[in-house]
């Protein structure tokens, strides 16, 4: 039997935000999928905007680096950020587990398909362009952490106030000129309601 698959399925019963009060809750697959989305927008900003002098990343491969991003929580769950980085011992452990658990996973995929995907769960980040498309997945990453907090405090959970000011930092610090990009042109239209966004599609 090969139990790979069913696993991958088994995303959408890991949620996140464990430690917190959630209006609305969000499972690794949802999370996974807008990752993808931003990482791969973020790709095609730098290839149009900020392409000269730097390495070209390929979009189709840094969303499916995105798609897998997080593929180990289906064995090790999602460990909340102020455990995960609450020192660098424990994020160092932390980071040796993650490694196991997407050794594993590659473990159980059919040996045919192992090639094609070794390089989605265990990337190798000593790759230059492998690491620079990795950079944009953990960008992007943020960039859906931060959504999420817009999210909650439109429904007015102030839950979410302190980690939205906290990933808005490490975003601000992020040296990738597409990722200021998105934040001046895209993001703003996060905060806005349904009725606002349509307003502006019929201008």
């Amino acid at each position: 039997n090969q139990h790979f698959f069913a696993l991958l399925h088994r995303m959408r019963y890991i949620n996140r935000w464990g430690l917190m009060r959630n209006t609305q809750t969000e499972n690794i697959q949802e999370h996974s999928l807008e990752v993808a989305i931003l990482a791969h927008a973020l790709a095609e900003i730098r290839a149009r905007y900020f392409a000269e002098g730097r390495l070209p990343v390929d979009p189709a491969r840094v969303a499916l680096l995105a798609v897998f991003h997080d593929a180990s929580e289906i064995l090790t769950g999602d460990l909340p950020t102020p455990v995960k980085y609450y020192n660098p011992a424990i994020q160092e452990a932390y980071q040796g587990v993650e490694a196991i658990a997407a050794e594993q996973l590659l473990n159980l995929v059919p040996d045919d398909l192992k090639p094609a995907y070794r390089n989605l769960l265990m990337p190798d980040r000593s790759d230059p362009q492998t690491n620079e498309a990795m950079r944009l997945v953990k960008a992007a990453d943020r960039l859906s952490a931060y959504i999420k907090c817009i999210d909650e405090e439109k429904a007015g959970n102030r839950e979410f106030r302190q980690a939205g000011d906290s990933i808005r930092k490490t975003l601000e610090a992020i040296d990738l000129p597409e990722v200021r990009y998105f934040i001046d042109h895209e993001l703003p239209s996060y905060y806005q309601s349904l009725d606002e966004l349509q307003e502006a599609r019929l201008r």
